[in-house]
C-alpha cells in the first residue's frame, strides 16, 4: 500500500496494489473508489483531504510490515 498527497488539489490516493483501475464509484461525497477489471478495489482518492482526515499523523498496528527504500 502506498500514500500519494498532491497538496495543489488537497487531495490523498491510496495505493491499495499496484494494479490499474479501470472503474470507480464515488462511495461519498469527494471519496472515490477504484476498481479493477475483476471488480476488485485497487485505490481510494479523497477530495479536500484536509477537512476529511488528520494528514499529520500516520499509525499502524499489527501489519506485517517490511520497510521498502525510495
Amino acid at each position: 500500500m502506498r500514500l500519494s498527497y498532491h497538496e495543489e488539489t488537497d487531495s490523498l490516493y491510496i495505493h491499495l496494489v499496484e494494479r490499474p483501475g479501470v472503474d470507480a464509484d464515488e462511495v461519498a461525497p469527494g471519496i472515490v473508489v477504484d476498481f479493477d477489471t475483476n471488480g476488485k478495489p485497487v485505490g481510494i482518492d479523497i477530495d479536500h483531504a484536509k477537512n476529511v482526515i488528520d494528514l499529520t499523523t500516520l499509525e499502524t498496528g499489527s501489519l506485517p510490515l517490511r520497510v521498502k527504500s525510495a
